[in-house]
């Protein structure tokens, strides 16, 4: 599977959050987020490992008990099964790679 850069295709998640799947595979699935200044990622968990990459902007990423102001460069590695969620403080742009594959997250589902 390859993917051209395109901007459009974007779904509206939450409020403020948007996310796009670039690719997949059988055992992995990347996507991209658009994350509005002052948004919110409630507080969840999932059975999927989930690791990221913040591309641009900055926000504060709640792993279990763990805080962590994140800018651009930075990255995290989230267990499956792990609560988590997030407080964007700049309008940012994370990538983030979920294995096994979020079949709600196949582009067919969004």
């Amino acid at each position: 599977m390859f993917y051209k850069s395109d901007s459009s295709g974007y779904k509206q998640m939450l409020e403020g959050i948007k996310i796009k799947t670039l690719v997949f595979g059988e055992k992995t699935l990347l996507t991209e987020f658009r994350l509005q200044k002052e948004s919110k990622i409630p507080r969840h968990s999932h059975p999927h490992e989930q690791t990221g990459y913040l591309v641009a902007g900055r926000m504060l990423l709640f792993i279990g008990e763990e805080t962590f102001e994140t800018e651009a460069g930075d990255s995290w590695s989230i267990p499956g099964d792990v609560e988590h969620s997030a407080e964007i403080i700049e309008d940012s742009i994370a990538v983030e790679v979920f294995s096994p594959v979020r079949e709600d997250y196949l582009p067919d589902n969004l």
